[in-house]
């Protein structure tokens, strides 16, 4: 493995891309905001605002934010709402798994400190059920369904509320690296990334799943998908994870403070809705030699929140280290034993990039704080 000589992000996340003098293209794309007029950006947005301020009449709504009730969704809102007077609607997905305190919260908050309508998907929890373990043993991406839902379900709504203009938080492949590694506003092409891409139906049907229950997972038709103009706000403000969390705690938004202190997570802001999802978000760690710690390490030191030498140390002692709560959620959903669910796991180990230690535990051959 390679790593960043600015963060600690490796070469293996998917879709990365290093420079000769072996900085990431993450950090290359942080360092260009330099170079952006963000005023003339912000402009921009304003006028496509304009272009459908209104379109469904007085009182109508004239723009969708896909949401999940974290940070981001806080910051997404109040840029809309307040900064440029739109009226939107909210759509999420939650995906059957036991909620947090927080999670709760955050959700029902964005809904009444802001003053807007949110309309939420509550997947078939028996082929959600199906398709977890399915995709689960096979991929090692648990959560497929649920995440193909959060792509498509708000695209679909927003066809069915006629708000052509349905806006999305971060290019997450320019913001951290990826395949879709374009500067765009356009995320049009967001439903074909790596996270929840479309799998052929032959994968998916069979043990009582049929094209009906996987209806919402498709994408609209090209003739659809040409009345909407889905964007990336982070192409119109200058994106920035920690400052949106200190953002949406000003509005009311809560953190995992005095509720959970989670084993492989550096914050306690991300991702917080339920704890049996994040079995999927560490399942880069096997795959891929990182998880969350690398990505909040690696973009604390791009934001100049940390040293590199701090960042190693955090991604050293959390990222290889599920949390227990996530597994035992994981597995009472599921209806795995926590030794099947363990088996399972211990398949998806890249050999190249790992080794058994004398414990029989996992370690990387070549982990960061070697390169110290």
């Amino acid at each position: 493995m390679k790593y960043c000589k600015k963060c600690v992000m490796p070469d293996t996340r998917p879709g990365i891309v290093f420079d000769e003098n072996g900085i990431c293209s993450a950090c290359n794309h942080y360092e260009n905001r330099k170079n952006v007029d963000w005023d003339k950006r912000f402009n921009e947005l304003k006028a496509l605002c304009d272009k459908y301020r209104g379109i469904n009449g007085p009182g109508g709504y004239d723009c969708a934010i896909a949401v999940s009730g974290g940070k981001d969704s806080h910051f997404q809102v109040y840029v809309m709402k307040e900064l440029l007077g739109m009226n939107p609607i909210l759509f999420t997905v939650e995906d059957n798994f036991p909620m947090t305190e927080a999670g709760k919260h955050n959700i029902k908050n964005l809904s009444e400190e802001f003053g807007c309508t949110v309309i939420s998907c509550k997947p078939d929890i028996k082929t959600q059920k199906i398709l977890m373990r399915k995709m689960f043993e096979k991929y090692g991406k648990p959560t497929w369904y649920v995440d193909r839902l959060i792509y498509t379900f708000p695209l679909h709504m927003a066809l069915k509320f006629n708000t052509p203009l349905l806006v999305y938080g971060e290019n997450v492949s320019y913001e951290y690296g990826g395949c879709e590694d374009e500067e765009t506003y356009s995320a049009k092409g967001q439903i074909e990334n790596g996270v929840a891409i479309g799998m052929p139906l032959e994968e998916l049907i069979g043990d009582g799943i049929t094209e009906k229950e996987l209806y919402l997972t498709y994408a609209p038709s090209p003739e659809e998908m040409a009345r909407l103009e889905p964007i990336y706000l982070s192409y119109f403000v200058k994106w920035d994870s920690f400052a949106n969390y200190e953002f949406a705690k000003s509005r009311g938004f809560h953190d995992l403070s005095h509720e959970w202190s989670r084993t492989h997570h550096i914050e306690n802001f991300d991702q917080i809705d339920s704890r049996a999802y994040l079995v999927h978000s560490w399942m880069k760690y096997p795959k891929f030699g990182h998880a969350a710690a690398t990505d909040y390490g690696a973009r604390a030191v791009r934001y100049g929140l940390m040293d590199r030498d701090k960042a190693i140390e955090l991604v050293k002692e959390h990222d290889g280290e599920l949390d227990p709560l996530c597994v035992r959620d994981f597995c009472d959903f599921t209806g795995y034993t926590e030794a099947e669910f363990w088996k399972i796991v211990d398949k998806f180990y890249n050999k190249e990039l790992f080794r058994k230690n004398r414990q029989g535990k996992w370690v990387l051959k070549d982990p960061l704080y070697k390169k110290l």
